[in-house]
């Protein structure tokens, strides 16, 4: 059906502006202005099949995830500290703070999808998304194509920032890059769904630059979550923000010498100008890359490892028949991309664990598997994955890059007899370049969905997402996350 766009009464007067907006001159043609241009301009009619299919699987897959992580004990401290409504709980409070809790939900697990150069994109604009669309009036309720439009134009920007730059193509060491883009993303995908005009879509992107940033030195603790929930959360209130006429630099996305803007992030940062979208053959990054999807709870660079680990498990259970036990390992070595913040050689918790080449290569060599339950502290503390561990050595081949499109994870296990084992990943299941199916990505989201919802409910929502380009308005995807 007809895309309808949203028609705010005067009982809303934070956004009036986006009603009756101002007649400015036109802007001189900068990359900060057709950034705004393509912002306000773009239409459902320019999201084909293919982009409709995987942002919904991006959407359900982040949904799934996020409700696993309203389990865990940063959710129900974000959650204690905003008290607010959550898709699992009834109180009601604000919808940037709700945007920030089902942000933190998303990313506790580090779950979420993740995309090349790397970010994760989804959890810093959908929780963002569903809590604008909330707050909306119930006659005026985004259509189903609005809110995929909104959710896809903040991937798009995120992914047009990244590529702006060569460093964001490898894996980060000094920030979180969904704590930058990912809150670039959430006010872009909000300044669309607020029907701003470009002026104001600019304005958005600025007043976000302004609100984004986190080190890499909270990476594998508790804070890191926060990233993604400080990302929604700020990239909303930079579209309200910009909706009451709350003005920034109108170059912050230009490359000007000798005032940073986004170049404050990326040094070797080199814009360029988004095309109009009523250019014809507009084609989004999305549907030239698929997302990466994960099967198991960890940073998306144990994936290699993990798969090339359990491939070693397999020949080990066929050459020693039996529980492999530590007895029979004399060494292992891993021969994976040089990053500083995923070397941990003995995590002492469920986040380092996460982030631990040597853990997550251990741990499948002994299960033949890393799962949900493999980051418990009763998995973590195991004598034979110590064992294991004691056994580690890492090398870093110059031929494998920290790079998530280039990278690769190879496993050598040397046994005490002398027989040397290997196993080698350069693509894992679940990676861009071998995306899950619709089957397995269902699989991931039953199983995630299912921890805090009946299964009729989980029924229901997987439902509701694949009709999502079909519904006049979202209210009943947002009756099942109540």
């Amino acid at each position: 059906m007809p895309s309808q766009r949203t028609n705010f009464p005067p009982s809303f007067p934070s956004l009036r502006l986006l009603c009756c907006p101002h007649q400015r001159p036109a802007p001189e043609e900068t990359v900060t202005a057709s950034f705004g241009k393509f912002i306000s301009e773009v239409k459902p009619q320019h999201l084909s099949s293919l982009l409709l299919h995987r942002s919904k699987r991006m959407v359900l897959d982040s949904i799934g995830v996020g409700l696993l992580g309203s389990t865990t004990d940063v959710f129900e401290l974000a959650l204690q500290h905003c008290q607010l409504c959550v898709w699992t709980q009834g109180t009601r409070l604000s919808p940037t703070l709700a945007a920030f809790v089902n942000g933190v939900a998303t990313h506790s697990m580090d779950f979420d999808d993740t995309w090349h150069p790397a970010t994760h994109p989804s959890g810093a604009v959908l929780p963002a998304v569903l809590a604008l669309s909330d707050m909306m009036p119930a006659n005026s309720k985004p259509s189903g194509l609005d809110f995929l439009l909104a959710f896809n134009v903040g991937i798009e920007i995120q992914g047009r920032l990244m590529r702006f730059s060569n460093e964001a193509h490898n894996i980060p060491k000094r920030f979180h890059p969904p704590s930058v883009v990912g809150t670039m993303g959430s006010a872009a995908a909000c300044a669309n769904l607020l029907s701003l005009d470009p002026f104001q879509c600019s304005h958005a992107l600025a007043i976000a630059a302004s609100l984004s940033g986190a080190p890499m030195a909270n990476a594998a603790t508790q804070s890191k979550p926060l990233h993604i929930g400080n990302a929604s959360r700020l990239g909303l209130e930079a579209a309200l923000l910009a909706s009451r006429g709350l003005e920034a630099s109108p170059l912050v996305l230009d490359a000007v010498s000798g005032v940073a803007g986004f170049n404050a992030f990326y040094e070797d940062y080199e814009p360029q100008s988004l095309e109009s979208p009523n250019n014809d053959g507009l084609m989004f990054l999305l549907e030239e890359q698929d997302m990466g999807f994960k099967r198991f709870p960890a940073h998306l660079g144990m994936h290699w490892v993990a798969d090339a680990a359990a491939s070693v498990h397999k020949l080990l259970v066929g050459f020693v028949p039996g529980t492999i036990s530590p007895a029979q390992v004399q060494d292992i070595l891993l021969r994976v991309p040089k990053s500083k913040y995923i070397n941990r050689p003995f995590p002492d918790s469920e986040h380092e664990a996460r982030h631990s080449f040597q853990f997550n290569a251990c741990t499948a060599l002994l299960d033949g598997e890393v799962t949900v339950e493999s980051f418990t502290p009763s998995a973590i503390s195991r004598p034979d994955l110590h064992a294991l561990l004691s056994r580690v050595r890492m090398v870093h081949p110059q031929d494998n890059p920290a790079n998530f499109n280039r990278m690769y994870g190879e496993v050598q296990v040397t046994l005490v007899g002398g027989d040397v084992l290997k196993g080698r990943c350069d693509t894992f299941y679940g990676h861009w370049r071998n995306p899950l199916t619709n089957e397995s990505l269902r699989k991931k989201f039953r199983n995630n969905a299912g921890s805090v919802l009946p299964s009729e409910k989980v029924e229901r929502l997987i439902e509701e997402v694949e009709e999502l380009d079909r519904l006049g308005d979202c209210r009943a995807l947002l009756s099942q996350l109540q």
